[in-house]
């Protein structure tokens, strides 16, 4: 069974729990700058939007790579194999969503890998913005919403 990150931005809060939780469960420490998922702000707006890699089945980033660093595991997961990452970056500039990022400490781009099937940001989130779901449910949910509101529409005329 393929699952996935389903993000609801109408849920958000902007409180970068998910931020914190990614940083600490990889780096191992609370830096937002350090995390696969990002808070963007569009206060303009009183809007957040949280996002990450998307897992694209074109996976442009994994085309894009010379030395063969990034792989798809059996659940359609992109992973980047540190010990094959040169750190060119190819793979950032391929990336159409900018969800690939250059760590200058390791010298490595790092990248959502689902933190292996227990994503910690999901796990994080306090109003259910982010939830890891099976990809057959997430389809479905988001057309019974469609179809709430479409009702709605109808009973309104």
């Amino acid at each position: 069974m393929q699952r996935a990150l389903v993000i609801d931005p109408g849920k958000c809060t902007g409180c970068k729990q998910c931020e914190l939780a990614c940083s600490y469960e990889k780096e191992g420490v609370f830096n937002p700058a350090k995390s696969r998922i990002r808070v963007f702000d569009f206060h303009q707006n009183a809007r957040f939007v949280p996002y990450t890699c998307t897992q694209c089945d074109e996976a442009w980033c994994q085309q894009a790579c010379p030395t063969n660093a990034i792989t798809t595991d059996a659940f359609g997961v992109k992973n980047v194999n540190d010990s094959l990452c040169v750190g060119c970056k190819v793979c950032t500039i391929a990336c159409p969503f900018g969800t690939v990022n250059y760590n200058a400490t390791t010298g490595k781009v790092i990248k959502c890998d689902m933190c292996g099937g227990d994503p910690a940001c999901a796990k994080a989130c306090p109003t259910d913005a982010i939830v890891y779901t099976d990809v057959e449910q997430a389809g479905y949910d988001k057309m019974a919403a469609w179809a709430k509101r479409t009702d709605a529409g109808a009973q309104a005329n």
